[in-house]
């Protein structure tokens, strides 16, 4: 297996600012916590969608202007709006982590992009792009034929969109690991009689319920044993120091559409 290293390099005479979208969601208090108290990045602004108001929020026209990088973990619709209200403006870069998007709406992205440098990820945890890697590589080494791979995750009750952004990366990391294209192969429910798995299927599998953080796991299952690789995520703090890793890492990159794969180096 080839050894995976990175190296963050970070500017810490002039520290990033830092606006947060959708400051008051689970998501943007975190970040805002963890800001606290780092030398590389500080809040320049907090604000909401049009229309909600609050101590220490700003309209999104004012935090774009204060901010060289947006954090934004809301929804795909409010993600789309501010990526295209950053591109007019010229900036500033964003890092967006909300999950749930169209294929539409990830054109537009996509398309945006080509103006200001985007961070996009379904996930901010360095131990679960360890992951993606892994089942990469497990993939292309277990053939089709003989192992089938299911991607289990389960999340608090309020997430609105299944299977997770997480989980889908991993069913792609599945995917690409065997050649194939994931939405040719991916089986995302399964309810009466079904008849039997198809080879080389990618099957998924979703629980909701209660304050569950995040668990991810993928089953490499033949008929004689079976393989999981894992990811739990104990603490919500862990995605919000990622996204600022990306937001300091994306100050100064030119336009483009990055993932945490390049934040960390993992990409040659």
């Amino acid at each position: 297996m080839p050894t995976v290293s990175f190296l963050l390099e970070f500017d810490l005479s002039q520290p990033v600012k830092i606006a947060i979208a959708g400051a008051n969601g689970r998501m943007g208090r975190a970040v805002a916590q963890a800001l606290e108290g780092r030398a590389d990045a500080v809040v320049a602004a907090r604000f909401e969608r049009p229309g909600v108001e609050g101590a220490g929020l700003v309209a999104r026209e004012a935090a774009l202007a204060a901010a060289e990088a947006v954090i934004d973990f809301t929804l795909p619709e409010a993600s789309v709006a501010l990526a295209e209200e950053a591109a007019a403006n010229g900036g500033p870069a964003l890092v967006i982590g909300s999950t749930g998007f169209s294929d539409e709406q990830l054109a537009r992205i996509d398309a945006l992009a080509k103006t200001i440098p985007i961070v996009r990820s379904g996930n901010y945890s360095l131990g679960v792009n360890m992951l993606m890697g892994l089942v990469r590589q497990a993939a292309a080494a277990l053939p089709a034929q003989d192992w089938d791979i299911e991607v289990f995750e389960a999340h608090h009750k309020r997430k609105i969109d299944a299977p997770s952004g997480t989980a889908l990366m991993l069913g792609e990391a599945a995917a690409e690991g065997r050649g194939v294209t994931l939405s040719e192969v991916a089986d995302r429910g399964r309810d009466g009689v079904t008849g039997p798995r198809r080879d080389g299927d990618i099957g998924f599998s979703v629980v909701r319920g209660g304050g569950i953080i995040g668990e991810h796991s993928v089953i490499f299952a033949g008929e004689s044993e079976s393989l999981t690789l894992s990811h739990s995520a104990i603490d919500r703090g862990l995605f919000a120091r990622g996204a600022i890793a990306a937001a300091v890492w994306v100050k100064g990159k030119p336009p483009g559409l990055y993932d945490m794969q390049d934040v960390l180096g993992f990409k040659k």
